[in-house]
């Protein structure tokens, strides 16, 4: 055995201790009530204001089809927001307007 060996054997650390087991089925406070959806009149305006994507597609399609996704899931998240029973009224969207 070389002297380095041995210096490097006597540097190596102690393990780590083992972290204390966390109670996964502990009771955890009640969550707030949910604040009402209102749906955007216009889910691609942030979309629009980053500018052109950077994607080379003849008559500007990866604009339209990257919009197209995006109006897909917004119309999808009314939905869930919708059957959830979260969806704001009408008159509850005009008044936080």
């Amino acid at each position: 055995m070389t002297p380095q060996r041995g210096q490097q054997q006597k540097r190596r650390r102690r393990p780590a201790p083992k972290p204390k087991p966390i109670d996964i089925w502990r009771p955890v406070p009640p969550l707030p009530e949910p604040q009402r959806i209102v749906p955007a009149s216009d889910p691609t305006a942030l979309l629009r204001s980053l500018g052109d994507p950077p994607l080379q597609a003849p008559g500007g399609g990866a604009a339209i089809a990257i919009a197209a996704v995006v109006d897909r899931a917004a119309g999808l998240a009314t939905a869930l927001a919708a059957a959830g029973g979260l969806l704001a009224e009408a008159d509850e969207a005009r008044d936080d307007g």
